[in-house]
């Protein structure tokens, strides 16, 4: 798909790697959209966008519900006349070991914590992809959906509830690609290791070192490497159903 002209939509993009996605497309020459929980986030995206001599369209919406999702690619519809990709980037997570016994006593993840990382992460990724394949449906132009897993899908001391829903959205990456191919969607996700985003930068720099120190390349990614390969999926006719993984070469 040729990326110019493209109509664009990034959740969770407000911010960070969602935000990082938004500027490549922009600068691309596409008509971006993007949605966040956060007000003041949108308006930064949305000002910054603007000094550089692009127009970004933002959206309020939590994407964990269902009204307000629909919502938010009605307005969608109404400013674009449509929608051609979706940048499924939505996440949170709510860390915490799922058992924990000492002296005696166990502390567990609580419930709260469990739903709400599969609500956003899982469940978003899905409420979204439905909205934006009924739209392309509804279209008959075809159209591409990237979401965003993680290396951590994989499993990870401390995200059993991350790490469930990353998997969630790997596995419904490949099966919506195998259902929807016959409309002409394709389907891909991407799932970044150690990136350079704001919440990795604050913090501790030995506790920094040490990740870097797991990683082949001895380094973190950063959000430009990672949102790139969003590009790569869009632009790459033939890729689908895959998961491509954008970690310096670190298995989790």
């Amino acid at each position: 798909m040729k990326i110019e002209g493209a109509r664009v939509m990034v959740t969770g993009g407000g911010r960070g790697l969602g935000r990082q996605f938004a500027e490549l497309f922009l600068k691309r020459g596409a008509r971006v959209m993007v949605c966040d929980v956060n007000a003041d986030d949108l308006a930064s995206a949305a000002a910054q966008a603007k000094e550089a001599g692009q127009e970004l369209v933002t959206a309020p919406c939590d994407v964990s519900q269902e009204q307000e999702v629909h919502a938010t690619f009605a307005k969608m519809q109404e400013q674009f006349g449509g929608i051609d990709v979706l940048i499924n980037n939505a996440g949170i997570t709510r860390d915490g070991l799922f058992l924990k016994a000492k002296d005696g006593e166990i502390k567990t993840m609580s419930l709260e914590k469990w739903q709400s990382v599969i609500n956003v992460n899982l469940t978003g990724c899905f409420l979204c992809a439905r909205e934006a394949a009924t739209a392309m449906v509804q279209e008959k132009k075809g159209g591409v959906i990237v979401n965003v897993s993680s290396i951590g899908r994989h499993g990870n001391v401390g995200q059993a509830n991350y790490s469930a829903s990353k998997a969630g959205v790997a596995a419904m990456t490949v099966t919506l690609a195998k259902e929807l191919a016959r409309y002409n969607i394709r389907v891909a996700a991407i799932a970044p290791g150690y990136t350079a985003t704001e919440m990795v930068r604050a913090m501790r720099e030995d506790v920094q070192e040490k990740a870097k120190k797991t990683v082949p390349l001895g380094r973190f990614g950063t959000m430009e490497e990672v949102a790139s390969t969003g590009l790569f999926i869009v632009e790459n006719d033939y890729l689908t159903g895959r998961v491509l993984e954008v970690d310096g070469g670190l298995r989790l």
